[in-house]
Protein backbone atom coordinates (compact mmCIF):
# COMPACT_ATOMS: atom_id res chain seq x y z
CA UNK A 1 0.00 0.00 0.00
CA UNK A 2 2.75 2.45 0.93
CA UNK A 3 4.64 1.60 -2.24
CA UNK A 4 1.65 2.39 -4.45
CA UNK A 5 0.80 5.56 -2.54
CA UNK A 6 4.42 6.67 -2.72
CA UNK A 7 4.58 6.12 -6.48
CA UNK A 8 1.61 8.46 -6.87
CA UNK A 9 2.71 11.09 -4.34
CA UNK A 10 6.18 11.37 -5.91
CA UNK A 11 4.62 13.28 -8.80
CA UNK A 12 3.47 15.92 -6.33
CA UNK A 13 6.81 17.65 -6.86
CA UNK A 14 5.49 18.89 -10.21
CA UNK A 15 2.45 20.37 -8.47
CA UNK A 16 4.67 22.25 -6.01
CA UNK A 17 6.85 23.55 -8.84
CA UNK A 18 3.74 24.74 -10.69
CA UNK A 19 2.42 26.54 -7.59
CA UNK A 20 5.73 28.29 -6.90
CA UNK A 21 6.14 29.16 -10.58
CA UNK A 22 2.69 30.75 -10.66
CA UNK A 23 3.56 32.60 -7.44
CA UNK A 24 6.63 34.11 -9.11
CA UNK A 25 4.71 34.99 -12.29
CA UNK A 26 1.80 36.58 -10.43
CA UNK A 27 4.13 38.67 -8.28
CA UNK A 28 6.05 39.86 -11.34
CA UNK A 29 3.30 40.54 -13.86
CA UNK A 30 -0.03 40.57 -11.96
CA UNK A 31 -1.38 41.04 -8.49
CA UNK A 32 0.32 38.61 -6.06
CA UNK A 33 -1.82 35.57 -5.26
CA UNK A 34 -2.58 35.22 -1.56
CA UNK A 35 -2.99 31.45 -1.67
CA UNK A 36 0.27 30.32 -3.30
CA UNK A 37 2.62 30.31 -0.28
CA UNK A 38 0.29 28.37 2.00
CA UNK A 39 -0.78 25.90 -0.70
CA UNK A 40 2.92 25.27 -1.41
CA UNK A 41 3.52 24.68 2.32
CA UNK A 42 0.53 22.34 2.59
CA UNK A 43 1.69 20.47 -0.53
CA UNK A 44 5.15 20.05 0.98
CA UNK A 45 3.62 18.60 4.17
CA UNK A 46 1.63 16.08 2.11
CA UNK A 47 4.63 15.27 -0.10
CA UNK A 48 6.96 14.72 2.84
CA UNK A 49 4.68 12.80 5.21
CA UNK A 50 2.70 10.72 2.71
CA UNK A 51 5.91 9.93 0.79
CA UNK A 52 7.89 9.15 3.96
CA UNK A 53 6.78 5.51 4.26
CA UNK A 54 7.78 4.90 0.63
CA UNK A 55 11.22 6.36 1.38
CA UNK A 56 11.62 4.06 4.40
CA UNK A 57 10.50 1.06 2.37
CA UNK A 58 13.19 1.68 -0.25
CA UNK A 59 15.83 2.45 2.41
CA UNK A 60 16.24 5.89 0.84
CA UNK A 61 15.97 7.65 4.20
CA UNK A 62 19.04 9.32 5.67
CA UNK A 63 21.47 6.99 7.42
CA UNK A 64 24.97 7.23 8.84
CA UNK A 65 26.34 5.54 5.72
CA UNK A 66 29.88 6.28 6.87
CA UNK A 67 29.49 3.33 9.27
CA UNK A 68 26.36 1.56 8.03
CA UNK A 69 27.61 0.83 4.51
CA UNK A 70 30.61 -1.14 5.78
CA UNK A 71 28.57 -3.52 7.95
CA UNK A 72 27.43 -6.99 6.94
CA UNK A 73 23.71 -7.58 6.25
CA UNK A 74 23.36 -9.32 9.62
CA UNK A 75 25.00 -6.43 11.48
CA UNK A 76 22.70 -3.99 9.69
CA UNK A 77 19.67 -6.09 10.68
CA UNK A 78 20.73 -6.15 14.34
CA UNK A 79 21.19 -2.40 14.47
CA UNK A 80 17.95 -1.76 12.56
CA UNK A 81 15.98 -4.00 14.95
CA UNK A 82 17.10 -1.80 17.85
CA UNK A 83 17.03 1.62 16.18
CA UNK A 84 13.58 1.17 14.62
CA UNK A 85 12.05 1.24 18.11
CA UNK A 86 13.28 4.81 18.56
CA UNK A 87 11.48 5.67 15.30
CA UNK A 88 8.31 3.85 16.39
CA UNK A 89 8.34 5.64 19.76
CA UNK A 90 8.83 9.02 18.07
CA UNK A 91 6.06 8.38 15.53
CA UNK A 92 3.67 7.20 18.26
CA UNK A 93 4.21 10.45 20.19
CA UNK A 94 3.86 12.41 16.94
CA UNK A 95 0.62 10.60 16.09
CA UNK A 96 -0.81 11.33 19.54
CA UNK A 97 -0.03 15.02 19.12
CA UNK A 98 -1.44 15.02 15.58
CA UNK A 99 -4.72 13.53 16.81
CA UNK A 100 -5.06 16.29 19.39
CA UNK A 101 -4.12 18.98 16.86
CA UNK A 102 -6.64 17.63 14.33
CA UNK A 103 -9.38 17.62 16.98
CA UNK A 104 -8.46 21.20 17.85
CA UNK A 105 -8.74 22.22 14.18
CA UNK A 106 -12.31 20.83 14.20
CA UNK A 107 -13.28 22.92 17.21
CA UNK A 108 -12.57 20.56 20.11
CA UNK A 109 -10.63 22.28 22.91
CA UNK A 110 -10.78 19.60 25.60
CA UNK A 111 -8.25 17.02 26.81
CA UNK A 112 -9.85 13.87 25.32
CA UNK A 113 -9.46 13.99 21.51
CA UNK A 114 -10.06 10.24 21.23
CA UNK A 115 -13.47 10.63 22.88
CA UNK A 116 -14.23 13.52 20.54
CA UNK A 117 -13.48 11.44 17.44
CA UNK A 118 -15.39 8.47 18.86
CA UNK A 119 -18.48 10.65 19.35
CA UNK A 120 -17.97 12.36 15.99
CA UNK A 121 -17.80 9.13 13.97
CA UNK A 122 -20.64 7.58 15.96
CA UNK A 123 -22.80 10.59 15.09
CA UNK A 124 -21.66 10.46 11.46
CA UNK A 125 -22.49 6.77 10.98
CA UNK A 126 -25.73 6.79 12.93
CA UNK A 127 -27.17 10.24 12.26
CA UNK A 128 -25.45 11.37 9.09
CA UNK A 129 -23.59 14.56 8.22
CA UNK A 130 -25.98 16.87 10.06
CA UNK A 131 -25.55 14.98 13.33
CA UNK A 132 -21.77 14.92 12.93
CA UNK A 133 -21.69 18.66 12.15
CA UNK A 134 -23.26 19.35 15.54
CA UNK A 135 -20.21 17.80 17.20
CA UNK A 136 -17.92 20.37 15.60
CA UNK A 137 -16.98 23.64 17.21
CA UNK A 138 -15.13 26.69 15.96
CA UNK A 139 -13.18 25.55 12.89
CA UNK A 140 -9.53 26.58 13.05
CA UNK A 141 -8.26 28.82 10.27
CA UNK A 142 -4.84 30.08 9.33
CA UNK A 143 -4.15 33.59 10.71
CA UNK A 144 -3.09 34.84 7.26
CA UNK A 145 -5.08 37.09 4.94
CA UNK A 146 -6.21 34.07 2.89
CA UNK A 147 -7.46 32.26 6.04
CA UNK A 148 -7.84 28.68 4.82
CA UNK A 149 -9.26 26.03 7.14
CA UNK A 150 -6.50 23.84 8.58
CA UNK A 151 -8.24 20.51 9.21
CA UNK A 152 -7.57 19.08 5.70
CA UNK A 153 -3.78 19.44 5.96
CA UNK A 154 -3.85 18.15 9.55
CA UNK A 155 -5.78 15.06 8.47
CA UNK A 156 -3.24 14.52 5.68
CA UNK A 157 -0.39 14.86 8.18
CA UNK A 158 -2.07 12.42 10.59
CA UNK A 159 -2.58 9.92 7.75
CA UNK A 160 1.07 10.21 6.73
CA UNK A 161 2.29 9.68 10.29
CA UNK A 162 0.04 6.63 10.67
CA UNK A 163 1.30 5.12 7.39
CA UNK A 164 4.89 5.80 8.45
CA UNK A 165 4.24 4.08 11.77
CA UNK A 166 2.89 1.02 9.94
CA UNK A 167 5.95 0.99 7.69
CA UNK A 168 8.31 1.24 10.67
CA UNK A 169 6.59 -1.75 12.31
CA UNK A 170 6.84 -3.61 9.00
CA UNK A 171 10.58 -2.88 8.83
CA UNK A 172 11.01 -4.28 12.36
CA UNK A 173 9.47 -7.62 11.38
CA UNK A 174 11.54 -7.74 8.19
CA UNK A 175 14.73 -7.24 10.17
CA UNK A 176 13.74 -9.87 12.74
CA UNK A 177 13.04 -12.27 9.88
CA UNK A 178 16.42 -11.43 8.30
CA UNK A 179 18.16 -12.37 11.57
CA UNK A 180 16.37 -15.73 11.38
CA UNK A 181 17.50 -16.25 7.78
CA UNK A 182 14.16 -15.40 6.17
CA UNK A 183 14.02 -12.76 3.44
CA UNK A 184 10.66 -10.96 3.61
CA UNK A 185 11.94 -8.27 1.26
CA UNK A 186 12.27 -10.58 -1.76
CA UNK A 187 8.96 -9.36 -3.24
CA UNK A 188 9.88 -5.68 -2.86
CA UNK A 189 11.53 -3.58 -5.58
CA UNK A 190 15.32 -4.01 -5.57
CA UNK A 191 17.07 -0.80 -4.56
CA UNK A 192 20.64 0.30 -4.10
CA UNK A 193 21.11 -0.94 -0.51
CA UNK A 194 19.62 -4.33 -1.36
CA UNK A 195 21.91 -4.76 -4.35
CA UNK A 196 24.94 -4.08 -2.16
CA UNK A 197 23.76 -6.65 0.40
CA UNK A 198 23.13 -9.27 -2.30
CA UNK A 199 26.57 -8.78 -3.81
CA UNK A 200 28.17 -8.92 -0.34
CA UNK A 201 26.39 -12.18 0.52
CA UNK A 202 27.40 -13.71 -2.83
CA UNK A 203 31.03 -12.72 -2.26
Amino acid sequence: MNYRIGRIVMYGIFGMVAILLWSSISKTFFLPSRWTLEVAQFSLVAYYLIGGPYSIQLAANVRMDLFYSSWTPRQKAWVDVIVVWFLIFYLAILAYGAIGSTAYSLGYFGDSPFVFFKDFFHALFTGGIDAAAKKLGFIERSPTSWRPVLWPVKIIALTGIFLMLLQAISEFFKDVAALRGIDLRKDEPVHRHHEEDIYEEQA
